[in-house]
């Protein structure tokens, strides 16, 4: 008799009975079926090391589960579907004590019964069209997921209760409800081939949907965009109202945008000089707290990231907020900082002059010209600094940006926003819309006012909602038509079914109506299609991609515009006077590539102008880091860290691995392979070029290669600056090799992603 003869399980009911060796080897053998390079008794071998007496069948699962997940590897990367399915095995037994699914319609009566599904879905849908829709799913899609993804679906999306870590659901069913819930306005004549698309593109990974809406469209929650941008304006009762609004946003699972740069300086005189102002660190402080009190559900913790102009009074002060150098009182380290730059401080800069640095207070019409009109900005800017009744302070420019750059560089969480950029070439007129700032992963650009009270009509907190095109799936650009119209139709009607916790987000979202549409799998997309980051070899293939996305998001929008009107904010929109992002790209960019267009954008204009957009933005580059795993796609625009990546997250640590690795292995370019960041920043801004928001992009550095392993600060500056020229407009994380891992992704910091870090 073996030891492992003598090994007794504990069943779901408490009783003890002999280990049934057999039954395990079956399930192994199982998930193995048609997978290359895996083996049985190697799983079967790890986990019989890891069993004990008396350990429980839902132990054993998960023992096993991880014993083939440790064999993931870049030679045998078909571990990671035998894990998966596994994964999936245990899932189903746990949420339906059985391998087979119920009928959709019985699963959905359940489930709304106990609360856990919205009422509404069994309102809206006949038994009929449960029937068929039960019929149309493919249960057997659940085993297309790598272990990263099942994981990740287990961890965050699926509806369970998050204190007794019940799972109450499985994967297609999520897909299905969600095409269900989002298109159930719609005409019974078409809604069921419109559910049907829906489920087919996102179950089969062609689309890519954001973390509020895997983890909530369904349930009575109805909560659903990734960034909410705030702007604070310079008053208690604003900062107040403010305060509430990222409370409210926060336990909503959004991540969030701050604009605080508003905010008068310190030893700015209040009421006429009865008092003096604070300055702007004690209400970061009070923002901060505020996004902290709330772990938005358990699906992620809080998170924003706040902006302010480079030349506020405060802003050597305010540069060094997250670092770990100093004492409490003066520093907010639990939030992210995007510092505002435009022309005219560059210009300082390249000119080797100092900057004026001022409080928005004491220079009327600065802070707004800042935003929507440059020229009157540098008019205005130079009035002020020669003002000598005016309080001021002037900074060698060199100084104030290595101060930046450093900060950048040593917290890798100093964002960057190209103010002018932003404005310049955007889809709103800066003179009625200007954008004031980004959100938290640096994406979005959309106009915002500042609340007075936290009922305030008149304020406008933008929402963006978050979805994305895998460009893994585009054999031909014509391949993108189809999701963008799944995608812009699936949002839009999301705008109409959630709820607003706050009027002034309903106001914004109703009128502007903004999607932000990005992609996931850019690195494989140039890996299958043989070209690489650094070359300039990928600089065609991205033109042609990006114009062809947001071509085909702007031609679903103009439909849609045709069927439901357009958004009642088209008139704020350069759209509506026939401005295309093709018209105000910067024209540098023709120096590095002169592609021309594919596609006939002069009809398109014609069409835009005489029946609108549905939407006032249609793109947005995203992170993508969570849900792209689902897809076990390459995350965003990024190039992967390794073949094979450890992702860490709060749900543990998982390996993926980089899609199709047996045959593309040599194609790939990783992250630190790159020599320099010049030719990922110019892919940036050709992508820039067509979307009509913004981008995460990061810079990437390897100390390594510099002299006396440290990054001179003058390869910050001319990055930045280059940056700058292509038109780029803002600048997410600064990544240093620090010699760990190269595999090791970041951890999961929860951005929005899945939304926007969609």
């Amino acid at each position: 008799m073996t030891n492992m003869d003598k090994i007794k399980v504990m069943k779901r009911d408490g009783r003890l009975e002999p280990i049934d060796l057999d039954k395990i080897h079956k399930v192994i053998t199982w998930a193995a079926e048609g997978l290359v390079n895996v083996s049985v008794s190697q799983v079967e071998l790890k986990s019989h090391i890891q069993f004990y007496d008396g350990i429980k069948t839902r132990d054993i699962h998960e023992t096993i589960i991880k014993a083939a997940a440790d064999l993931i590897s870049e030679d045998t990367p078909d571990y990671q579907y035998l894990a998966a399915r596994l994964a999936i095995f245990h899932l189903r037994k746990i949420a339906y004590n059985q391998f087979e699914p119920p009928h959709l319609y019985d699963h959905v009566v359940n489930l709304t019964e106990s609360g856990k599904y919205d009422e509404h879905i069994l309102q809206d849908y006949s038994r009929e069209e449960f029937d068929e829709l039960n019929e149309y799913i493919d249960h057997w899609r659940d085993m297309t997921l790598a272990y990263a993804a099942a994981e990740q679906m287990t961890g965050k999306y699926l509806v369970q209760d998050r204190v007794t870590k019940k799972v109450y659901e499985s994967p297609q069913f999520l897909y299905v409800l969600v095409g269900m819930c989002l298109f159930a306005s719609y005409d019974k004549s078409e809604r069921m081939d419109y559910v049907k698309r829906f489920y087919d593109a996102a179950s089969t990974f062609k689309i890519s949907l954001p973390t509020p809406i895997m983890a909530g469209v369904r349930t009575p929650s109805r909560q659903f965009s990734s960034c909410v941008l705030i702007e604070c304006g310079d008053s208690l009762d604003s900062i107040n109202a403010t305060t509430s609004a990222i409370v409210r946003y926060v336990s909503q699972r959004a991540g969030i945008g701050i604009n605080a740069g508003n905010i008068r300086a310190l030893g700015s005189p209040i009421r006429g000089g009865e008092a003096q102002h604070t300055g702007c660190i004690p209400f970061y402080k009070l923002f901060q707290t505020a996004v902290k009190c709330c772990s938005q559900g358990g699906v992620r913790g809080g998170a924003a990231t706040l902006f302010y102009p480079l030349w506020h009074l405060e802003v050597e002060s305010l540069l060094v907020l997250k670092n770990n150098r100093g004492i409490e009182d003066n520093r907010v380290r639990h939030m992210d900082y995007g510092v505002q730059i435009n022309r005219t401080l560059y210009t300082r800069l390249i000119k080797g002059q100092d900057i004026a640095l001022f409080s928005p207070s004491d220079v009327p019409g600065l802070y707004e010209a800042f935003f929507a009109d440059q020229d009157k900005f540098e008019e205005l800017y130079t009035k002020y600094e020669q003002d000598e009744n005016i309080r001021k302070r002037h900074v060698p420019a060199a100084d104030l940006f290595s101060l930046l750059m450093q900060e950048r560089a040593s917290t890798g969480r100093i964002y960057i926003q190209n103010v002018d950029h932003c404005n310049t070439h955007s889809p709103f007129d800066p003179s009625v819309a200007p954008i004031r700032q980004s959100n938290l992963c640096m994406e979005i650009a959309l106009p915002t006012k500042p609340l007075d009270n936290i009922n305030d009509e008149k304020g406008e907190i933008a929402l963006c909602t978050l979805s994305a095109v895998n460009l893994g799936e585009v054999e031909d650009l014509q391949d993108i038509e189809e999701p963008a119209e799944l995608i812009v139709r699936a949002l839009d009607a999301l705008l109409d079914y959630q709820d607003y916790p706050v009027k002034a987000a309903e106001n914004g979202s109703m009128n502007r109506r903004t999607l932000g549409v990005g992609v996931i799998n850019y690195a494989y997309y140039l890996a299958k299609n043989g070209v690489k980051y650094s070359d300039g070899s990928a600089l065609g293939l991205t033109h042609q991609t990006f114009e062809a996305l947001q071509y085909y998001l702007l031609k679903a929008s103009n439909k849609l515009a045709k069927e439901k009107g357009a958004c009642p904010a088209f008139n704020e929109t350069t759209y509506s006077q026939g401005i295309l992002p093709i018209d105000t790209y910067k024209s540098d960019l023709d120096q590095i590539c002169n592609e021309p267009l594919q596609l006939d954008w002069e009809a398109l204009r014609s069409e835009i102008k005489e029946h609108g957009l549905r939407n006032s933005t249609l793109s947005a580059l995203m992170p993508s880091e969570t849900s792209s795993q689902i897809a076990n796609a390459t995350n965003g625009i990024e190039p992967p860290r390794g073949l094979v990546s450890v992702k860490a997250s709060k749900d543990g640590i998982l390996k993926q691995v980089v899609p199709d690795i047996l045959n593309l292995r040599d194609n790939y370019e990783l992250l630190w392979q790159m020599p320099n960041n010049d030719g990922y920043l110019k892919l940036v801004a050709i992508m820039q070029k067509f979307i009509d928001q913004s981008i995460s992009a990061n810079t990437n550095y390897d100390p390594t290669r510099f002299e006396g392993n440290r990054v001179p600060m003058k390869v910050l500056l001319k990055d930045l600056l280059m940056a700058y020229k292509f038109g780029v407009k803002t600048l997410y994380y600064h990544n240093t090799r620090d010699g760990a891992n190269d595999a090791q992704a970041d951890i999961d910091d929860g951005c929005a992603s899945g939304a926007c870090k969609l």
